[in-house]
Order: C-alpha cells, then structure tokens, then sequence
C-alpha cells in the first residue's frame, strides 16, 4: 500500500464521516424535536452533542491534514482553484458547524430543564431550533460541493 493511497483512503473516510455524521445529527435531531417530547429531545441532544465531538470533530481536524498530505503527495499544488474554493467551503462550514454545537448544548440543556420540571418547552427553544435547522442547508450544501470538487477538481480559474 503506497503512501498516497493511504491517505486517499483517511480523507475519504473522513469526509464520509462528516457527510454521515452531519447528515444523522440532523436526521435524530428533526425526529426527536417534531415528538414536542422534551425528555426525548434532551436524551437526543446528549448522544449528538457526544456524537459531534467523537466524530465530527475528529473527522473536522483530519480532513486539512490528510487534504494537504494527500494533495502534496499527488503533486498538486495548494493553489489549484479546487484545492482553494474547498479550504473555503471547509472554512464556511466550520462557521456553521460551531455554533451548531453550541445551540446543540443549549437546546439539550433547555429540554433536560423542561424534562425535570415537568414544563413545556421555553421559547429559547424553538428559536435556538430554528437558527439550528437554518444553519444546515449552508452547511450541507458546502459539504456537498466539496465532495464534488475533490471528486472532479475542475479548474475554475
């Protein structure tokens, strides 16, 4: 197995992490909130909070390094169009992806609240929800372009 195959291979598997991660945090986040539960949505809230950090964050930090070594070791350089518009992309998502994991914490921190005192769920809430749910579509979109820069590295300019 050659060097380049092998960090082919780590990048890969990170970027299908992130795509998958994301695209299940989403998922069990959406079903749990539309149950109006606030135990279910906190119980949610705590294994995404868990899975985001396991994860979505090792995947986060991995993908710049494996992408640098593996765009070096192919010969590219740094400079390709492609190579710049997907650090952009990369850099767009983690200014969604951060503050997703705070509002994350907070709407599993209200809903354990509303758990415990046997009350609805607050208004923060649902507002926190909403910029959440929000703050996925530019995300998600950007983590798809990526995927469909590294896979056909076009030249845009």
């Amino acid at each position: 197995m050659t060097l380049y195959f092998m960090l082919k291979f780590l990048h890969l598997i990170g970027a299908a992490v992130l795509l998958g991660t994301g695209a299940g945090i989403a998922f069990f986040m959406l079903r749990a909130h539309l149950t109006g539960d606030p135990a279910v949505i906190a119980a949610v809230a705590r294994i995404v909070v868990l899975a985001d950090f396991l994860f979505t964050a090792t995947a986060v930090v991995a993908q710049p390094l494996t992408g640098i070594a593996l765009a070096l070791q192919g010969g590219y350089s740094l400079n390709e169009s492609w190579i710049v518009v997907s650090a952009g992309l990369y850099v767009l998502t983690g200014g969604f992806w951060l503050p997703v994991v705070w509002m994350q914490t907070q709407m599993r921190k209200l809903a354990a609240a509303s758990a415990t005192e046997g009350k609805g769920l607050p208004v923060r809430y649902y507002i926190l929800f909403r910029i959440w749910f929000g703050f996925g579509f530019p995300a998600f979109g950007a983590v798809i372009a990526i995927f469909w820069l590294m896979i056909s590295r076009p030249s845009i300019w």
